[in-house]
């Protein structure tokens, strides 16, 4: 009788067992050969506040920088190639609070931050504080490729930049009228009541890509100026990998965008990774799971841009709007920037 119930037992606990292990292993179906997504920043980005000729303005500059991205993995390019092109582009614009167009910090000055990450050795590359690179995320893919290190920030950091022949500036170069005036704004309004509405307005900007090639491996990337008037040497979730940047093979590529430290302490990129891979979620029900519930349960907004090994694509954000631009392998092209 007592083998008879051990055996039972036996039976029971396998069983459990495969059941379990048959929803980690929930993936979704194949969806494209290789995918790309990108972002321009997440936050208060409103029709009503958008001209039509601005519009005009951001939907070229999304479409221009996807494109070049989706041209390098359509010819069989790798996915961390396709991610540092594409943000160059992005950088390259004054658009976006990235490279050219970074917010000013409280002393006016431009800090850029960068991170880069492939999905199939894990390697990542990351700067930050830097102000005088002209494409930071290239200083990243320097950082990944060419140094033992994972991150490296403000003098230290341009001095590895400067050895690696990457293009330096002078600071005047990250100098826009649309940011010096945006400081102003905030300045004058450190005493008042609207102060955290100026600078929560002021955040959105840093800009992303995500990438799957044709061999399956994932990278993402992201670049930023960071917030408006920040002081201290703050630095926020888009150079800290698992926070603002992840990607991993088995799972999924992912960059953020939003209020940093709240990305920071959720640890965004990785959660949405992790509850894919132990929870068994799907890469839309994770990403769900952590912009719309546990980023605001935090008191944090922002947005992610992700793409899984399957091709998948998924663009989660709670705020009004976020710039993103998406393009699978049949050349099916997305462009947004509201939140409908």
């Amino acid at each position: 009788m007592k083998n008879i119930i051990l055996l039972a037992l036996i039976v029971l606990f396998v069983s459990c067992k495969n059941h379990s292990n048959s929803k980690i292993e929930k993936t979704e179906p194949k969806q494209a050969q290789f995918s790309i997504v990108i972002h321009g920043g997440a936050g208060s980005i409103l029709k009503k506040n958008m001209s039509p000729e601005q519009e005009l303005l951001y939907k070229a500059k999304l479409e221009e920088a996807i494109r070049i991205g989706y041209e390098i993995l359509k010819n069989g390019g790798s996915s961390l190639d396709a991610v540092q092109k594409t943000i160059n582009i992005l950088e390259d614009s004054p658009l976006f609070n990235a490279g050219k167009g970074a917010v000013f910090t409280n002393a006016e000055t431009n800090e850029h931050d960068a991170s880069i990450m492939d999905g199939q050795t894990l390697k990542a590359g990351a700067s930050a504080g830097t102000t005088i690179v002209k494409n930071p995320i290239n200083l990243a893919r320097a950082i990944m490729d060419h140094s033992p290190h994972v991150m490296l920030s403000g003098k230290g950091a341009e001095t590895f930049a400067q050895e690696q022949g990457l293009e330096i500036v002078d600071p005047s170069y990250f100098y826009t009228e649309k940011s010096y005036k945006a400081l102003q704004r905030v300045k004058d309004m450190q005493k008042t009541a609207f102060y955290n509405e100026a600078i929560k307005d002021s955040k959105f900007g840093t800009v992303g890509c995500v990438a799957l090639d044709m061999e399956g491996n994932l990278a993402a990337g992201t670049s930023t100026g960071g917030m408006t008037n920040k002081r201290w040497g703050r630095i926020g979730d888009s150079p800290i990998i698992g926070s603002g940047t992840y990607a991993n093979n088995s799972t999924c590529a992912v960059s953020c965008t939003g209020w940093g430290e709240y990305f920071i302490r959720a640890v965004v990129a990785h959660d949405i990774s992790t509850l894919m891979e132990y929870k068994g979620l799907s890469l839309k029900e994770a990403a769900f799971e952590v912009i719309q519930k546990k980023v605001p349960e935090l008191g944090g907004d922002g947005g992610i841009i992700a793409v899984d090994k399957n091709g998948n694509m998924t663009m989660e954000f709670n705020t009004p709007g976020m710039f993103r631009a998406s393009m699978n392998d049949k050349g099916e092209l997305y462009i947004g920037l509201y939140e409908n």
